[in-house]
């Protein structure tokens, strides 16, 4: 099952919506948590060892933890659903490349990438969803490429009135990272590493990285 085309429109207007703000507010990767960072290094190491190919920032928003990925000496491009964002991130980051797209459907050939980050990008996805998703990224990855998963976790569905000090029309879907690693594997990616933290204020949801490789 794909994300319903209502589904997709309202994660798409929401960010448009959203966008500037988000872009503001959302702090530099260099501000994450040093776990976070860590995953995101060992990441970028792991694929400039394998030499598979560029690396598919899905869900980029304004592009800042895909330039921190450039940084880390990755060919990274950062793929969005929100035009907006696209804007926002082709105008911060005018030496990288960003195009407008679904994680439903990428649009790129089957062994294409060396890695794939999902960064905080896959819970206004329906967890029946989730199977397509993945299945795609599996589907893009060559042989030894990497994926990062990171997001929220936890057993909720959250509708929010507002966001960023807008109205939102999107659904978040925050699953057990069990049940997230059950469904990789599934798709035919290994999971290779997982870190779960507890929340660290402000923030005030636990969340977690998992590290997966195609075979």
């Amino acid at each position: 099952m794909t994300a319903a085309p209502s589904a997709l429109a309202a994660v798409r207007e929401s960010y448009d919506t959203v966008a500037a703000t988000y872009a503001r507010r959302v702090p530099e990767p260099t501000a994450m948590d040093p776990l976070s960072r860590g995953m995101l290094a060992a990441f970028a190491e792991g694929v400039r060892g394998a030499g598979r190919g560029p690396v598919a920032d899905v869900g980029c928003g304004p592009g800042k933890v895909t330039a921190h990925l450039a940084g880390l000496g990755v060919r990274a491009f950062g793929v969005d659903l929100s035009s907006r964002m696209v804007t926002l991130a082709r105008r911060a980051h005018p030496h990288l490349s960003f195009v407008q797209g679904s994680m439903t459907a990428l649009g790129i050939g089957d062994g294409t990438l060396g890695g794939i980050l999902a960064w905080y990008s896959t819970h206004h996805t329906h967890p029946d969803g989730l199977p397509a998703v993945f299945a795609e990224f599996a589907r893009t990855l060559a042989p030894g490429g990497l994926l990062l998963w990171g997001c929220h976790i936890g057993d909720e569905h959250l509708r929010p009135a507002r966001a960023y000090g807008h109205p939102v029309s999107y659904a978040w879907h925050l699953l057990p990272v069990e049940r997230v690693a059950d469904l990789l594997g599934r798709a035919g990616l290994t999971v290779t590493a997982r870190l779960v933290q507890d929340p660290l204020p402000p923030l005030t949801r636990r969340h977690a990285c998992l590290l997966a490789r195609k075979p």
